[in-house]
């Protein structure tokens, strides 16, 4: 049977086409409700398309991270707007179910880039976040094997990627807060160590949104029990509950080898009193400390 998948320059050009309307059209559009924020690698895949799925929710027309607020600012609110369906779909679904209908997208790099916070904050008043938080060892290993798959790293040893980490993002932090135009490659793609850091980027992110409106989600119980976790997060949305979409795993990336005892022990130390912050947003210490 011949395959029916659509080339790349076909998907490029029809993207461009929908944005292109997507502009025009941007005042009789939606703006999220809500948005999963992070963290990379900890299961925001799984969870935006459980989202997707419920009746009273559309989720981003084109992809499922836009990346304004991170790598896109420049391109106006209008160009964001694009990325969302039209209100009158929206309208015409809460009819249809009776309760608001919500949008929303999902891009991880938003808890981390140090402008993010505050353009939410502004541009997005009133807006959810909901953050996924996973065992920060295993989180940064499986992050640089996805780095390593898309191209993006070419340090085939962990260990060694994390040796290099510190020279990498020396200075990239503050060069982004200083530039709002610029980008750093290595800040958004080898920060293994950095991004498992959660109590120190949910700290800045409650800064700008509010405690009250960041919803903390461990991956290893979405996993495990992810009827449960699902209800919690709804709950949070302030949406109902019209039934559990078939939950699967996403983008999960096996390793070839298994990580080295003294690289392990080495990362065990450094996230302990992170993970020791993290217990007062958890209400109780994370899953992979007990």
């Amino acid at each position: 049977m011949r395959s029916t998948r659509v080339p790349e320059p076909v998907k490029r050009v029809a993207h461009l086409g929908s944005r292109s309307y997507g502009r025009l059209t941007a005042p009789a559009r939606m703006l999220p409700s809500f948005l999963i924020c992070g963290g990379q690698r900890c299961g925001t895949t799984s969870l935006y398309r459980a989202l997707a799925a419920h009746p009273a929710v559309l989720k981003a027309v084109l992809h499922k991270g836009v990346h304004y607020f991170d790598t896109s600012y420049h391109r106006g609110i209008a160009w964001y707007r694009a990325h969302f369906p039209l209100q009158r779909t929206a309208d015409r679904l809460a009819r249809r179910h009776g309760v608001p209908v919500q949008t929303f997208e999902s891009s991880p790099y938003y808890m981390y880039h140090p402008h993010a916070p505050a353009r939410i904050a502004r541009d997005l008043p009133g807006v959810k976040l909901i953050v996924l938080v996973r065992d920060p060892v295993e989180r940064a290993y499986s992050h640089h094997a996805h780095e390593l798959a898309r191209g993006f790293e070419s340090e085939t040893s962990f260990s060694r990627a994390l040796a290099l980490e510190p020279a990498r993002l020396r200075g990239e932090r503050q060069r982004l807060l200083g530039d709002p135009a610029y980008h750093s490659f290595a800040h958004q793609h080898h920060a293994y160590r950095a991004r498992g850091e959660y109590a120190t980027h949910l700290t800045e992110l409650a800064a700008r949104i509010g405690r009250e409106r960041i919803h903390v989600v461990e991956s290893e119980r979405f996993f495990t029990t992810p009827d449960e976790v699902y209800d919690e997060v709804l709950d949070f949305l302030g949406l109902p509950d019209l039934g559990h979409p078939g939950f699967e795993r996403h983008n999960a990336r096996p390793r070839g080898t298994a990580m080295e005892d003294r690289v392990r022990r080495e990362l065990t130390a450094h996230y302990t009193p992170y993970d020791e912050q993290l217990t007062a947003w958890l209400g109780r210490p994370p899953s992979w400390r007990r």
